[in-house]
């Protein structure tokens, strides 16, 4: 008998992060800590955070990310942790200078001529400076940061697309994202934030060689209003058979058996 389990949401419409990880964690085993991250105004509010770690050294946005990813652990930030404005920039704590948008930092590095590295620049997604003073992340079942304005999730190729396929059970839409290549976290958190928009991004160098991003790992970023959604389709995919792990069919049988249950209804 399938078990019935309740939409994780507060008769006030938050999202109840705690049991969302949990059933993420059931119907798809991450491997990886599901966290949050929260922009703020000022210091202080990022600075009041039960529990916050501040950093003691110089650091990429990445291995902010991956302190509470990989760790568990509930960071802040301000500008002057960070190693540069690439990482900042995408964050909305510096602003996007005319040294930034040339790009030349990254010329016959990772672009072969000013101009590739300029228009690199200028297609990746950030969040408005002006905003914010400080940016803080933490494991969502925490519920430290009450709450956080985008979601991490961090997921094998096979379980993002079924994490997908839960989010567009209901009230479907093609789903469409780009890559700037290096610098990905503009096409995941970056996105995330400017737009308010699920945000899928193959991470790149950066965050596997600083953050501890895993080579066979994806990055969705959303905000945590579209928890109850994914999780909602993922139990209904689930019960028609459509779940973690995904066996496979084999690739010399006759086939009309399996697509009969799984493509028809």
């Amino acid at each position: 008998m399938t078990q019935h389990h309740e939409t994780p949401v507060s008769v006030e419409g938050h999202v109840d992060l705690g049991r969302a990880v949990d059933d993420l964690n059931r119907l798809l085993r991450l491997r990886t800590t599901p966290i949050g991250m929260k922009m703020f105004a000022t210091v202080a509010e990022m600075e009041a955070i039960p529990k916050i770690r501040r950093p003691n050294a110089i650091h990429t946005t990445d291995q902010i990310v991956g302190q509470a990813s990989r760790n568990g652990w509930t960071v802040g930030i301000t500008v002057d942790d960070l190693v540069g404005a690439q990482c900042s920039t995408v964050i909305g704590l510096s602003p996007r200078s005319d040294e930034w948008l040339s790009g030349d930092r990254m010329t016959g590095v990772w672009y072969s001529t000013p101009t590739d590295a300029a228009a690199h620049q200028q297609a990746m997604d950030v969040v408005p400076f002006g905003r914010y003073e400080a940016m803080a992340v933490s494991p969502l079942a925490s519920g430290r940061l009450n709450p956080p304005d985008i979601c991490l999730i961090y997921a094998t190729p096979a379980q993002m697309i079924l994490f997908i396929n839960g989010l567009q059970w209901a009230g479907y839409r093609k789903l469409e994202w780009g890559c700037v290549g290096e610098s990905s976290c503009a096409d995941s958190w970056g996105r995330a934030l400017a737009t308010g928009e699920p945000s899928l991004s193959i991470p790149c160098f950066a965050e596997r060689r600083y953050g501890g991003v895993m080579e066979d790992e994806l990055l969705m970023a959303l905000p945590p209003g579209y928890l109850p959604k994914v999780i909602a389709g993922l139990e209904a995919l689930s019960a028609n058979g459509l779940r973690y792990p995904i066996a496979p069919y084999g690739v010399q049988q006759d086939a009309r058996a399996g697509m009969g249950v799984s493509y028809s209804g």
